[in-house]
């Protein structure tokens, strides 16, 4: 049975693919020559910045001052500067071998080549099960393919291991949107906006829902 869209749906495209795979993959060396950019036809994303942020060596530490920053941030320009920090955190990783295969996958995606791009994707979280952003974009993938069930399934793997991440949860949110679940969405999309108050359109989102869920003020 094939699903129906709504008419928001063209919106909401943006938004999941903004929200969940809006970096580019980091390879594992810093400037590495793998590495993809994105086709001059798509809309620009923040990219992550070729050289990460250097804010300390624990991992952890580095996510802790970079979310406190987001949150702080005085305009969305200095936002968007933070966000695109916290990706480049999130997307690196030691395995050479999960680079490239992120990298082709991605590629796969960006052709259209959705399979291709599942069986590589596969062979990343089989490979890496605690790379956060293999699970992100595997969830993506499903998304895109109408796939609720499985892309709920690696969502939950994200945010068991990063409660912080705003791409799953905003993509948590257009889930239950779509599926008919407007309290849990607007639960979902408001946990998004705590940790990152500059989420393009969201906001649009949880005053529409918090309308629709919990009426208006008298």
């Amino acid at each position: 049975m094939a699903f129906r869209f709504p008419r928001a749906w063209n919106c909401r495209i943006a938004i999941i693919a903004a929200a969940m795979i809006a970096a580019p993959v980091v390879a594992s060396a810093q400037g590495d020559p793998r590495v993809i950019p994105p086709p001059q036809q798509q809309k620009k994303l923040p990219e992550a910045p070729s050289k990460l942020p250097k804010v300390g060596a624990d991992r952890t530490r580095g996510l802790d001052f970079l979310f406190g920053a987001l949150k702080a941030a005085p305009d969305e320009t200095s936002a968007k500067h933070v966000e695109a920090r916290i990706w480049a955190l999130w997307l690196q990783t030691p395995s050479d071998t999960a680079a490239l295969l992120m990298v082709r996958a991605k590629a796969a995606m960006d052709a259209q080549q959705m399979d291709v791009a599942l069986k590589l994707l596969d062979a990343v979280v089989k490979l890496r099960p605690d790379y956060i952003e293999a699970w992100n974009r595997r969830a993506t993938l499903y998304y895109l393919r109408n796939d609720y069930t499985h892309s709920l399934e690696d969502i939950e793997q994200v945010l068991s291991r990063e409660p912080r991440h705003f791409g799953a949860l905003a993509g948590l949110g257009m889930i239950m949107q779509d599926i008919g679940d407007d309290k849990r969405a607007l639960d979902a999309f408001r946990k998004a906006l705590a940790v990152n108050p500059h989420l393009e359109k969201v906001p649009e989102l949880v005053k529409t829902l918090s309308e629709k869920v919990e009426g208006r003020d008298i």
